[in-house]
């Protein structure tokens, strides 16, 4: 799995023998999928968790996850990954159906 970071988008190419990411209830594919993400973050020296948004405060559905800084701090940046069209559907499907699919990327102090 290639990931690349941009200011404001975070690519995600699957590569042969990444896993196919399936499941709907509990949001299953997408949350596969951001850990897998969450992982090559972290070869490429990021320290992300994945959490359910609602849980930081977010006002959205109680299923929508995403990767965030683990150490959040008013005065650093706070990295935040999220899929902008989650109500649309699941990054996960893109992924499994064109082999790629693109987040958003926030920096949740500025």
């Amino acid at each position: 799995m290639k990931v690349t970071m941009f200011s404001t988008t975070c690519v995600v190419k699957r590569e042969v023998g990444d896993p196919k990411c399936t499941g709907v209830k509990n949001a299953k594919g997408e949350s596969r999928l951001l850990y897998h993400v969450q992982k090559a973050l972290k070869k490429q020296g990021y320290d992300f968790v994945k959490k359910r948004m609602w849980k930081d405060g977010h006002m959205v559905d109680d299923e929508q996850q995403y990767l965030r800084e683990r150490n959040p701090n008013i005065n650093k940046r706070c990295l935040a990954i999220w899929n902008g069209s989650w109500a649309i559907a699941g990054a996960e499907e893109q992924f499994n159906r064109e082999g790629f699919t693109t987040f958003n990327v926030t920096d949740l102090n500025s």
